[in-house]
């Protein structure tokens, strides 16, 4: 597992992570996920309002990455990691409190996304290169 730093949570909490997931038969899904954010300094949440393709991929054992961006400062980061779906505990409690305020709906889920790998997206030679942390 790789620890998410603080560099990495105020990436994540200022940019609009991307994610990305594929399905059985190879088809890539990839977009925005908002409510995005870190859980610990190994996983990540997300809240899943639509249930539509992104769900069914990880429902079917899709692992998902995670881009996130500062275009600005040409810089950014790579997460890949196991999704786990959840409609109650912890987890989901966490998805129901953070819609409350940020003024979101009720989520159907809260997807945790436990942290494998991560990348850098610097712009330069060490774009793409696995970070050891």
């Amino acid at each position: 597992m790789s620890a998410i730093d603080e560099t990495m949570k105020q990436f994540l909490a200022v940019q609009l992570p991307i994610q990305a997931t594929v399905s059985k038969d190879g088809l890539p899904d990839i977009g925005p996920k908002r409510s995005l954010r870190v859980y610990d300094d190994t996983t990540l949440i997300y809240n899943e309002n639509t249930g539509g393709q992104t769900l069914q991929n990880i429902l079917d054992g899709s692992n998902m990455a995670i881009a996130v961006i500062d275009r600005e400062a040409l810089d950014g980061y790579r997460f890949v990691g196991k999704p786990e779906v959840f409609s109650e505990g912890a987890p989901f409690d966490n998805a129901v409190a953070f819609a409350e305020t940020a003024g979101m709906k009720t989520p159907k889920y809260a997807v945790l996304i436990h942290v494998q790998d991560i990348y850098t997206l610097r712009s330069g030679p060490t774009a793409g290169t696995k970070l050891a942390v």
